[in-house]
């Protein structure tokens, strides 16, 4: 079910939150276990089976964990080798066996396999909550529907924010639900759904029309737009889903951590992972980067240990050799800040715009490796970008990829890219005035989203297919 469709909006939200609501204190988490496993059934059911399996050896993990003094590391590594196998299996299996197909020339035939949606996810706070345990950070949850909640909660469970078990432990035991909570989720989803439905989709419509042609049918200037199209697109599908998955949180009581803060502001590629994805660039610099040693160890070791962060990374978001090389293109630029630290040294406003311009030509270029369909067509789309394509055969002009309205949602892109409007959800009582025009403006952009909704195909996520 996806958060942008009239079923959830008009049916199966007020639905759940008028029944949760309504619950005595001591069953409302069952009513949000439920709707959570009814939300993920209802695209997949046949995937539930493996999530509820995920529950159950986590549950079980950290439980002998927690009771056993002389076999705690044999039983994390049990629990994390289950866990990361059903993830291998379902997101790796098929990419693994057509590389060696096509390293030894073999025919190995296996049946394809369907990755289940938000199973990156899901494992990963799974694998926060048995490690967690492990360092004796939090008890293990002795009340299994408790631990179920956490990991299937529907408003983060597809494509995040990852949410740790040591962020949201108190939570799940005890929160409560008050106007104001329930005022701020109700805006912050309207915002989240206007970022995808009336940006992100829009733009996604450009990107799309660009790198689904051959690269020497348009020229340098449409290679751009294409590229810049799919950078907003990306932001603001995924951050629109992050405020939509933040507002629902707060609506039932939770506090999610932000998992954006406005990463196309950065001056630097290192500013830009504190700012971009926060969730798991945190997962992975609590659970990787820093027992592999972090940086208290020596240069060649700390250098070691950002390529593996970032080359786990890349991995994460897929099974392809795009991804791959995404994920080591920035950590390249993540070690060389590390050694030089260039882009700590104050210059003035010039070498701010320097630093700043550095970091969107860094990650431009990431994003068209991520979009590509292969890294043959990334590398060519580059080489087009940059005038090194020599025979052109245009077949469309500029005006059939971007239009007037696309062009509006360009310029909207760019300016809610920055914080200006950092304050807007957070003005007091006393500026009544400021507080009615933003209601209205967002009741305004949420008929514009539904109206956009009602004439729109089928339009996932990006992240659900990470």
């Amino acid at each position: 079910m996806l958060f942008s469709s009239m079923t959830f909006i008009f049916i199966f939200l007020p639905v759940v939150s008028a029944v949760y609501l309504l619950s005595r204190p001591e069953v409302k988490n069952y009513v949000l276990l439920l709707a959570s496993l009814l939300f993920y059934a209802w695209g997949e059911p046949k995937y539930l089976a493996i999530m509820l399996l995920t529950i159950v050896i986590n549950y079980a993990g950290a439980y002998y964990i927690s009771r056993s003094n002389h076999h705690k590391k044999a039983l994390l590594a049990a629990t994390i080798l289950l866990d990361l196998s059903f993830l291998f299996y379902f997101k790796y299996f098929n990419f693994v066996t057509d590389n060696i197909n096509a390293l030894f020339h073999a025919e190995f035939d296996f049946i394809d396999v369907i990755m289940p949606i938000g199973i990156s996810f899901y494992t990963f706070q799974a694998l926060s909550y048995v490690v967690d345990v492990y360092r004796g950070e939090v008890k293990a949850q002795k009340d299994v529907y408790k631990l179920a909640l956490y990991i299937t909660l529907f408003p983060q469970l597809v494509a995040g924010p990852i949410v740790k078990y040591h962020d949201v432990e108190e939570q799940i035991d005890k929160r409560d639900v008050t106007f104001d909570k329930v005022s701020y989720g109700v805006k912050r989803f309207i915002i989240g759904l206007a970022k995808k439905m009336l940006i992100a989709n829009t733009l996604g419509a450009v990107a799309d029309k660009i790198f689904n042609q051959p690269v020497e049918n348009f020229d340098v200037l449409t290679a751009w737009i294409g590229a810049f199209a799919y950078t907003f697109q990306l932001y603001y599908d995924f951050s629109g889903y992050s405020d939509m998955a933040i507002g629902l949180g707060a609506i039932f009581g939770f506090k999610f951590l932000e998992n954006f803060n406005y990463p196309y502001i950065a001056k630097s590629i290192t500013e830009f992972w504190r700012r971009w994805h926060i969730s798991l660039s945190t997962w992975f610099k609590e659970y990787l980067y820093i027992p592999l040693g972090g940086n208290r160890v020596s240069k060649r070791r700390n250098i070691f240990n950002l390529f593996v962060v970032f080359l786990a990374t890349g991995i994460w978001h897929g099974a392809s050799w795009n991804f791959v090389f995404w994920g080591m293109w920035h950590g390249l630029f993540i070690i060389i800040e590390k050694l030089t630290g260039w882009h700590k040294k104050e210059g003035g406003f010039k070498l701010a715009v320097a630093h700043h311009i550095y970091a969107i030509l860094v990650f431009v270029i990431g994003w068209v490796m991520f979009r590509a369909k292969d890294m043959s067509y990334a590398w060519d789309y580059l080489k087009n970008m940059f005038g090194l394509v020599s025979e052109h055969n245009i077949t469309y002009k500029l005006g059939y990829y971007i239009d007037n309205i696309e062009l509006l949602a360009f310029a909207a892109a760019v300016v809610c890219a920055m914080p200006v409007f950092r304050g807007m959800l957070n003005i007091s009582f006393k500026h009544k005035l400021r507080r009615a025009l933003v209601n209205i403006w967002l009741m305004i952009m949420f008929v514009l989203s539904v109206s956009a909704i009602a004439a729109s195909t089928y339009n996932p996520f990006i992240y659900f297919r990470f």
